[in-house]
């Protein structure tokens, strides 16, 4: 029979913030608190408004295709890693698109959003703009 564990929180017994999981096939151990994505985010660059998010306290529009997710919480050092996608939410859009790390802060991302189709180019605010930041948290 499976157990059910109900618990309000964990903490690890040599380092408070820290506990260790072990993966598939009992050989190797994942942090589970470096392994949690610390800010994530999925908003329309058109209206400059989160759909959802975590840890995500405002967004700045600078101009065109050029926005920063500011965190609520800081990260400890701005070399977090960070990933995302751009779209506008239907299939028929066939402009290739690419989202470049900006200027990075430990309580902001600034995001640049391109559009290229049919030799056009330039910064596009995308209707669907969702990424995630992992790293430590200050």
């Amino acid at each position: 029979m499976a157990s059910i564990l109900k618990v309000d929180s964990l903490t690890g017994v040599t380092t408070a913030g820290s506990i260790s999981v072990t993966g598939e096939g009992n050989s190797t151990t994942t942090n589970l608190q470096q392994g949690l994505a610390k800010v994530w985010f999925n908003y329309n660059g058109s209206t400059i408004a989160y759909r959802d998010s975590f840890n995500c306290a405002s967004l700045t529009d600078h101009a065109t295709g050029d926005h920063s997710v500011n965190f609520t919480s800081s990260m400890t050092s701005d070399d977090y890693s960070s990933a995302g996608i751009v779209g506008n939410g239907n299939n028929a859009d066939t402009a290739n698109s690419q989202m470049r790390r900006g200027t990075s802060e430990t309580g902001s991302i600034r995001l640049t959003i391109n559009y290229a189709s049919g030799g056009v180019t330039g910064l596009f605010d995308y209707g669907e703009i969702t990424g995630n930041i992992n790293g430590d948290l200050a």
